[in-house]
């Protein structure tokens, strides 16, 4: 009996799903591993190179790389484009200072909070939305966002409205021991965005992660084939909205402040303008394509009196027409011709 294919619509191949030979596989995920451990060494390295400003860009590239990171697996791997990821960003912010102001500046409690409180929002939600496809998902998702904005800006009392939350205390990793220090602050980041970084791309590379590729590209035949294809799509968004928390979490652990704003349908957009210039299949491309938008919106456009967006939004256009499956296609189509 020969084995059934997956056919139907397929989108722009995936940089990391590009199909190698059985044999060629470990030795391509060998030097996948090598290559992402070259590059955590030189991020470990930044602080002995950048002054604390700098560092502290670094440090919110980070944050953001793993929000766009996460919307990447539902955009690249599941097929679920969301205007509504930074409520689950906002929820894993909030948790950490509130547990921060209230509880304990202690950060493995805070971060353990801030992605148990995303995840279980994300469970509900996810339920609803992950049984709509198309443009319902699209606007079931973004009312999502909107209801998780709304409430922390009218929420004065726990959430401080849309003054913020503010006051939140240095984060400590040893009772007492507060960590203030910009070099000690990145390192605690880096790890966590490493922790978040390797479950991601664990996963997208197991069998579930296949599996979700299948779903991507016809659901239908996924379906024939005895997959429950609702419980996958409901697994990938309860991951990806917990790791949005992740990412919220490590913001608030940074700047020690908390705003409507990192809930709001901007930055959702934002994380999936990342996404598209880094390359919707590419967790790693999703990154590149945060540090693009931080740099262009925060440190550029502070200096254009305000058109940062608008540069942002020309770029984003050139990424679109000029590079179809983003820096990361790019890069890869740049291999493959030296080979």
């Amino acid at each position: 009996m020969s084995t059934p294919q997956i056919d139907g619509p397929v989108a722009a191949e995936p940089a990391e799903a590009v199909a190698v030979p059985a044999s060629a596989a470990p030795a391509a995920g060998r030097r996948q591993l090598a290559l992402h451990a070259a590059a955590l060494l030189v991020l470990a390295l930044a602080p002995f190179v950048l002054d604390p400003g700098y560092l502290s860009t670094l440090g919110r590239i980070l944050g953001y790389g793993l929000l766009a990171a996460s919307l990447a697996l539902l955009v690249g791997f599941v097929g679920l484009p969301s205007l509504g990821h930074a409520a689950y960003f906002g929820i894993g912010a909030y948790a950490t200072g509130l547990i921060g102001i209230h509880v304990t500046a202690s950060a493995p409690l805070q971060v353990i909070v801030a992605v148990a409180a995303a995840a279980a929002i994300a469970l509900p939600t996810g339920w609803l939305v992950v049984r709509s496809r198309g443009i319902y998902f699209l606007m079931l998702t973004l009312a999502v966002g909107e209801i998780v904005f709304l409430f922390a800006a009218r929420s004065e009392d726990l959430t401080g409205g849309f003054n913020g939350l503010f006051g939140i205390p240095a984060f400590e990793l040893a009772p007492g021991a507060a960590v203030t220090e910009p070099a000690p602050v990145y390192w605690v980041l880096l790890a966590i965005f490493a922790a978040g970084y390797a479950i991601l791309w664990t996963v997208t590379r197991s069998p579930f992660g296949l599996a979700l590729r299948g779903i991507r590209d016809n659901q239908t035949r996924m379906t024939a084939l005895g997959y429950a294809t609702t419980r996958y799509k409901l697994a990938a968004y309860c991951l990806a909205g917990a790791l949005a928390g992740l990412a919220g979490s490590m913001v608030t652990l940074q700047q020690k402040l908390v705003t409507p704003a990192d809930a709001s349908f901007t930055t959702s957009v934002a994380a999936l303008v990342a996404v598209i210039i880094g390359g919707a299949g590419s967790l790693w491309g999703a990154c590149l394509g945060a540090a693009v938008v931080i740099i262009i919106r925060d440190e550029i456009g502070s200096s254009l009196d305000g058109h940062g967006p608008l540069l942002l939004g020309a770029v984003f256009i050139l990424a679109v027409y000029l590079l179809p499956g983003g820096l990361a296609g790019a890069v890869e189509r740049l291999g493959r011709g030296r080979s």
